[in-house]
């Protein structure tokens, strides 16, 4: 099967793994216009986020029914809490703005709105955090994408 690639940039900035940060360098890799990787790579990275936001409490009363799921979602809850837990009890909405916004591993929309979940913060603040935490973010590992292009003489 051959995807289209913006179809493919589209996934990829959906996916928890790779969000915009792996889909942005793919479409500039591949010749996409600018404008086109950027703004597909932030719908699709925010596209899960109000599911997320939403259904995880359903989801998550129904798999703890199992023992897998439960001590699976225990340890994946721990990290997150963990991770986040000073910065988002203190500083709430800026916190979650700055957690989704720095592209490094383990953070972006996905683990953004499991902390918001987690700390019961309001849906209508943390769609809003995470919203302008994806467009700092999507910025960011544009210009280093481009830059890293031309350092690399491409």
């Amino acid at each position: 099967m051959n995807l289209p690639t913006w179809l493919i940039v589209f996934i990829l900035s959906m996916l928890p793994i790779s969000e915009l940060r792996g889909a942005i360098p793919y479409g500039v890799a591949n010749n996409m216009p600018l404008w086109e990787v950027v703004t597909l790579s932030i719908a699709g990275n925010m596209l899960p986020v109000p599911f997320i936001l939403l259904f995880l409490k359903p989801v998550e009363k129904f798999l703890r029914r199992w023992k897998i799921f439960d001590v699976a979602l225990d340890k994946i809850f721990q990290h997150t809490r963990n991770k986040t837990k000073d910065s988002i009890e203190k500083w709430q909405t800026a916190a979650l703005i700055l957690f989704v916004a720095i592209p490094l591993p383990v953070t972006g929309a996905w683990t953004g709105s499991l902390a918001a979940y987690l700390f019961n913060l309001e849906f209508k603040k943390s769609i809003i955090a995470i919203f302008t935490g994806v467009l700092i973010a999507a910025f960011i590992v544009t210009v280093a994408t481009i830059t890293g292009i031309k350092i690399l003489g491409g």
